[in-house]
């Protein structure tokens, strides 16, 4: 009995985030929402913001929607935790996609946040 109690109140106390924050979406759920030719924002921590396309063919596209940044191509790939991208003269970055709000999502790279999506 007392040993419910405590994972109850463990619960409890948990943030109101911590559970939707576990729940990744899986590379099914970032191709079809993401990965399907729509455009759709990308927004990095120090602000600079992007307009991201994502090809079906596996080509991927970002173009600067204010100041800073540059634009790029580049590829895709899905991978068993999430996605991998490879821009012009860079090396291949992995990451996971956590749902962040309404029609956000924060892009993660293990457990730190590189930007957040909007739709």
């Amino acid at each position: 009995m007392r040993a419910r109690i405590a994972v109850l109140l463990a619960c409890a106390l948990l943030p109101a985030g911590a559970a939707s924050a576990a729940t990744k979406l899986t590379p099914a759920e970032i191709q079809t929402t993401f990965f399907n030719g729509e455009p759709f924002t990308a927004a990095t921590l120090s602000g600079v913001k992007f307009k991201m396309t994502f090809t079906a063919d596996g080509k991927a596209k970002r173009v600067p929607a204010g100041k800073g940044g540059s634009k790029s191509e580049g590829e895709w790939k899905l991978d068993d935790n999430g996605y991998c991208t490879t821009w012009k003269a860079s090396a291949e970055s992995c990451f996971t996609v956590i749902p962040n709000g309404t029609n956000k999502w924060s892009v993660m790279k293990g457990p730190v946040v590189m930007a957040t999506w909007s739709k």
